[in-house]
Parts: C-alpha cells; structure tokens; sequence
C-alpha cells in the first residue's frame, strides 16, 4: 500500500511538473507525442521536371536515381513524388488509367524499385500521391462505365441520364467551356468531371469503388512507400443530388477554388465516414504518413479530419495561406505584394488551429504554386539570396511538418510566360481559349498567369549554368528559365554562404531544437508591418525569430516580457546592428536568438 501511495504521489508530481513546463503556453498534447512525420522535413519533386535521364527532354526515374546523393545532402528526410503512374498526361499525370503501372515517360516498375530502394538506402522516406476523386476517361473502369447503362462499372463514376434534362450546373476548374458535365452520347448521359473532361469524377457512393481504392493503396504500401498525399481529397464525397449553384454563381468564371463555390463541391455528407473507414482499413495497418490537399476545409473544421482520436488522416495542405496576395492589383515594379500582417494573421491562424491537437504543415511553394521567392519574397538580383534564406528560416521554425519544393533550395524564380504558346498548362490554356470564345480580353489574364502560373513552378531543374541547365540533351518538355546562367545546383555548390548552403543549415538547427518543431508559437509585436517575430518555446527552452520582410531597415525592440537576448543561433547576413535591446534588421535579414 505504502509503495502504491509513493507511487501516486509521484506520477502527480510528475503531472504538476509537466504542467508547470507548460506553462507558458506550450502543447502537452501535440510536445509530448512525438512521430517521425512531424519532425519531418519534406522535398518535393516534380518528376517531369527534375532531371532527364534519356534526352527525350521529360524527367524521369531514372534521373530522380541519378540525384539521389544530391537530396540525401539536403539533410531532408521525406520525398514527395507527384504522380508517375500510367496516364494519357492531359493533366500531367493527375489523369491516371492504371493506379498499378509507371508512365512509359518516366520509365518502369523496375526504376521504381530502384529508386524506393535508393532512397531507404539513405534513410529517407518516400510518399506518393494518391488521385482518387478522379481517373482518366482511359482508364478500364471509365471504358467499361461508359459502354452501358447496366456495365458492372456504371456506378464507378457519377451519371447524369439526359431524359431528366440538364444536370444543374456545375463549373469545371479546368474545362474550355467551364461546364463540369459533359453529355457522352453512347448512352446519351452526362458524366460529371470537375476538372478535365479527360478526369471524370469516381463515384465514391458506391462501395465497390472505395474497396478498389483501397486496393491499390495497399498495393504500393505493400511495395514499402511511406505514405501518400491525397489530391484533392475533401471532393470525393459530393452532394449527389447536385442542388442548383445559387443565381450569383450562374455565370461562366474562372472560380480558382473560391471558398463560396467549394461549398457546393467539397466536404459532402460522407467524407469522414470515408475517411474513417479508410483508415480502419488500410492507413492503420501501416506506419506511414497521411496528408490531405485540404481543399475547401475551413479552420473551424480542421480538427474533424486530424484529430488524431478521430482515426482519419495525420495532416493537411490548406490553400488559404497559398492565397496571400493573389489579390493584388498594383503591379507597378515596387509595389506591395501582400501585407505582411495578412501574412502573419493567415499562417498564424492555421498553426494554432493545431495547438492542441491534430498537427499543422507548412509550405511556401509546390507544383501549383509559383516560385516561392517570387511569390514571398524578392527575386531582384539584390535581394533574391536574402530574402530566400529568409523564407527558409520561417518555413524551418514552423510548428508543423515543413514541405519544401526542388529547385526553392537554389532560389529559383518564376519565368513568368508573357506568351500563351509558352504554356503546357491545360488550366491556363483552357482558361484563355475560354476568354478569346467569349469575346473578352485576355491582357489582365495573362499578366496575372505570368505572376501566379503554375507553369512558374514546374520549369525544369536548374542543375548547371550550360545547355539546357544540365536537365536534358533534348528538348525540354517547357522552357528553362534564362537564369539558369548564375541560378544552379552547381553554382550553388561552390557558393559558402550562399542559399543552398542556408538551407542545409537551417534544417541541421531544426534538427537540433525540439523547441523549432513541438514548441509553443507566440506572435509577438503583430502589427509590426515590416517584421514578423515570434517566440518558440518548449518547458526552459526558448527562442526568438526575426523576419524581415522590408527592402529597408526595420527595427524590432527586444522587451522584458519578451526575454533577455541571448546567442545568436543562426543569422542570415554577416552581424547584428542593436541600439540597446533594439535591433536594427537590414533587408530582408533573418536571425533566430536564444533568450534568457
């Protein structure tokens, strides 16, 4: 009994201990259950892009293969791979037909093979991505569900019998009419398809489906991937009685995932049964990594797809912090591209929705965004180098699991297409051929899609300062961007304290600060408008970030509430200007401080 009550009264202690650790603010929760996908820094490649291996001018696996001791340097654990599984490409892959074979462009299962190997080999991880709200109309099942209207595969996918009349409508995000119905005449009904006419939507109803999805899941997860990233997902469960679009919305748009439309797209009354059951039978019968493409979740009900109780996914992308500053409208060479407090409101918002369960991701560029130094910082000759390393200092001191795209490591930017023949992309093509059919101009589009492309992101590797970047022998599949003369892997290599060289460091800093990754995250000083500060703390252990988002000096005054200035952990420019407990940052410079 006496050893009982010793043994109570400790664990107590122990509680009122880690409570007093925590004090300040930081996550019992979310601190003390640690996972590998969390203190994850993830790399994204985007295959067509990377690296050609045979000269046809598109990447392959086979040159991912080549590189692989090149992203083993990085210092990164985790590798996305965007889709390379067989598909008709109209969509770059994201239009698969067999979920189980490798696209003839990027090579064989056996390169695959190789390059999963290559990779454990070097103790990192691989995740995939799963496109499951759509397939290619070449895939077996579509053939099949379009052949008759009592084909075994009818109810893969979602019809529309044209005797009871036009299905209510339904834009496409990418389609060149806008509709996301398309009336198939051999059983003279529409099928409905968000995106290309080419990507029908599969019916996640039927229950058939969903253990084919499974299926395959388990196919590559049996292979021995470590997880996938779910395009899209929210979508797969859809209001099947597909209820009008309310008047406002009944006009052709380009609508760019406009939160008011995906109400009527996404999050249908099923998805976390969905999601539920697919955990239950596949996702918990692994130690992989789930992360959802968030899309049309909003903050209020995020923790209904992570909350780690609720058995659904680990984590999710949310296009809300993608969104800052797409709605500028000053496009003078100096002007404002976001206000930093939007910034740091939007990030900040989604990190604490986290803060005690479930867990939050972090990116600042990926294959449908432009070039992140482009975007967020400033990619003028000055200040590219700068404000890069600066970029990475806020991704690495984030309290989530950091996503980071190839090519971001060197600093690249955008090409900024002014031409519509330069593009390869089906969503900017689509769109403009819509624009010219309807008789309007296409001066405004074009600049935007110059700024924000997708097209910015998806330029090939810059590998050398030579022909074609190092990326291909042939022709590229799309332009290299002419800055590939200075901006390279090789360049970058030879350069100390260069962008490359920041980069490595800073992950090595977050690798060795659990208080950069499980800390509590407090904004301090909000409404500066040219810094962005905040503390990161984990029981004695804190520190400060400051990030100057400012082409002039910004000043930020350490105060008593915040703590006493200690070491300097890592600093993006050569030395520190303080005036008594103010500092003085130069532009665009980063810095992480110890306090006391």
């Amino acid at each position: 009994m006496k050893q009982l009550c010793v043994k109570i009264f400790a664990s107590l202690l122990f509680t009122l201990s880690a409570g007093q650790a925590f004090s300040q603010g930081a996550i019992p929760e979310n601190a003390v259950n640690k996972k590998w996908w969390k203190e994850a820094v993830v790399y994204q490649v985007y295959p067509r892009s990377f690296k050609d291996s045979d000269g046809d001018g598109v990447g392959d696996l086979k040159g991912i293969i080549s590189k692989l001791d090149y992203i083993q340097s990085l210092g990164i654990d985790v590798v996305w791979l965007n889709p390379i599984y067989s598909s008709p490409n109209d969509d770059n892959g994201y239009d698969i037909s067999d979920y189980r074979s490798i696209m003839k462009d990027f090579g064989t299962m056996d390169d695959f093979n190789v390059l999963l190997k290559g990779l454990h080999d070097r103790k990192i991880k691989l995740v995939m991505d799963l496109v499951v709200n759509h397939s290619s109309d070449e895939h077996e099942w579509f053939r099949q569900s379009r052949s008759s209207r009592t084909n075994p595969y009818r109810d893969y996918y979602h019809w529309w019998p044209a005797e009871k009349g036009v299905p209510a409508k339904r834009w496409s995000f990418f389609d060149e009419d806008a509709s996301a119905w398309r009336l198939d005449s051999t059983t003279n009904s529409y099928y409905l398809h968000y995106f290309s006419r080419k990507q029908p939507d599969l019916n996640w109803e039927n229950p058939k489906l969903r253990q084919e999805v499974y299926g395959l899941m388990k196919f590559w997860f049996d292979k021995g991937i470590d997880g996938f990233r779910m395009d899209v997902i929210p979508f797969v469960s859809k209001d099947t009685a597909f209820p009008p679009l309310p008047a406002e919305y009944n006009a052709p748009a380009r609508i760019d995932y406009d939160p008011n439309y995906i109400e009527y797209y996404a999050r249908g009354p099923h998805l976390h049964e969905y999601m539920q059951e697919m955990n239950r039978e596949v996702l918990s019968k692994y130690d992989v990594m789930t992360v959802g493409e968030g899309i049309g979740v909003r903050a209020d009900e995020a923790l209904l797809l992570v909350d780690k109780a609720r058995k659904e996914l680990n984590m999710f992308f949310t296009f809300e912090t993608a969104a800052v500053g797409k709605d500028r409208t000053d496009w003078s060479p100096d002007a404002e591209k976001f206000k930093l407090t939007d910034f740091k409101t939007t990030f900040s918002k989604w990190i604490n929705v986290f803060k005690e369960k479930g867990w939050a991701t972090v990116y600042l560029g990926n294959h449908d965004q432009s070039r992140m130094v482009s975007r967020f910082g400033n990619d003028k000759p000055e200040y590219r180098e700068t404000s890069s390393k600066m970029l990475y200092t806020f991704l690495l001191s984030q309290r989530a699991t950091v996503y980071v795209y190839a090519g971001d490591e060197i600093g690249m930017t955008n090409i900024r297409f002014k031409d519509i023949k330069d593009y390869r992309d089906l969503q900017t093509i689509n769109h403009y051929n819509l624009l010219k059919r309807q008789g309007k101009p296409t001066d405004d589009f074009l600049r935007d899609e110059a700024e924000f492309s997708r097209e910015n992101g998806r330029t090939p590797m810059q590998w050398t300062g030579g022909q074609n970047a190092g990326f291909t022998t042939g022709t590229p599949w799309l332009k290299i961007n002419p800055d590939h003369i200075t901006v390279n892997v090789e360049a970058a290599e030879k350069e100390k304290n260069g962008i490359l060289s920041y980069f490595r460091k800073m992950i090595k800093l977050r690798k060795q600060l659990p208080e950069l990754v499980y800390g509590n995250y407090t904004v301090v000083d909000k409404d500066n408008p040219q810094v962005f500060a905040y503390t990161r703390t984990l029981k004695d252990k804190k520190v400060l970030v400051l990030l100057s988002f400012s082409t002039k000096v910004a000043d930020f005054t350490v105060t008593p509430e915040i703590g006493k200035m200690g070491n300097i952990l890592i600093n993006n420019l050569p030395g520190i200007a303080t005036d008594g407990n103010t500092i003085h940052l130069k532009p665009y410079q980063a810095m992480i401080l110890r306090l006391e």
